[in-house]
């Protein structure tokens, strides 16, 4: 198992919803946040000038099975890039074990 953290841009969250569930990837938990990154590239619209450091920006943790981690990256790449600065990021971290509360099943069968 693989627990995947993903911070998106938010104005892109619906289309990476509409991506996952059509890739099968159902549940997850997400986050409003904001963050600081390294880029000092900002933009302007309307004549005011704003920061891509510090856009507000959606925490997606989701844990799927081994054979489902290609699937969620590419869902999340394909479907919350823009091609400018400050898309997101996604790490991959290894998930040691799953348990459902309510029956106390552990393990791949605890999510799905």
């Amino acid at each position: 198992m693989k627990k995947i953290e993903a911070i998106i841009r938010k104005s892109k969250f619906d289309e990476v919803v509409k991506a996952l569930h059509d890739a099968e990837i159902n549940f997850f938990s997400y986050w409003d946040v904001t963050g600081v990154g390294n880029e000092s590239i900002g933009s302007v619209y309307r004549g005011v000038e704003y920061s891509t450091k510090d856009i507000q920006r959606r925490y997606l943790s989701i844990v799927v099975s081994d054979s489902f981690v290609d699937t969620a990256v590419d869902a999340i790449i394909k479907s919350g890039a823009t091609g400018n600065v400050g898309d997101g990021k996604i790490f991959v971290l290894p998930c040691e074990e799953a348990y459902r509360i309510r029956t106390g099943e552990k393990g791949t069968k605890s999510f799905n």
